[in-house]
């Protein structure tokens, strides 16, 4: 029985340690997740955002401060360590006429016409690199890549 548990211990050890580090990537990605959807609702519920420059719109730049901190104005430590909103990607996306089918805007008319589009997707194209822990075994880092698509709610 001796020789038993000493061929089964490691294994188990091994195999719950395992779920441990599986539960803990899974709530690091729903908190992720998270993350993205309160920047996407945050900023479809804005009024005069500016579709034709995403990256230098101060409503963008709060709601991936809200997203990363929890408040508006990022002051506050990140909600995940090491995330920063550099990791964050927003664009906005229109309904196809034809076949509904989401697409990038078209920005031929920026900045004299106002794009008003159907979707806003938030994603994280580099990802959110993590490296699972098991003893006695090497995993490579896992990106984990949320994305979020919510209806635009406000104005442009």
């Amino acid at each position: 029985m001796l020789i038993e548990a000493a061929l089964w211990i490691p294994l188990m050890v091994l195999l719950i340690v395992g779920m441990v580090q599986v539960g803990k990537i899974t709530y690091l990605y729903y908190s992720l997740k998270k993350s993205v959807y309160s920047a996407a609702r945050y900023l479809s519920l804005q009024q005069g955002v500016n579709f034709c420059d995403l990256t230098n719109d101060p409503n963008v730049t709060a709601a991936l401060d809200f997203a990363v901190t929890g408040t508006s104005d990022g002051s506050a430590p990140p909600l995940i360590s090491n995330l920063t909103t550099d990791m964050f990607t927003v664009s906005a996306e229109c309904a196809d006429p034809n076949t509904g089918a989401p697409g990038p805007c078209s920005s031929a008319g920026c900045p004299t016409v106002s794009v008003r589009p159907d979707y806003i997707l938030v994603t994280m194209p580099t990802g959110y690199l993590v490296r699972p822990r098991i003893p006695f075994i090497t995993l490579d880092p896992i990106a984990l890549r949320p994305f979020v698509m919510v209806p635009f709610g406000g104005t442009s």
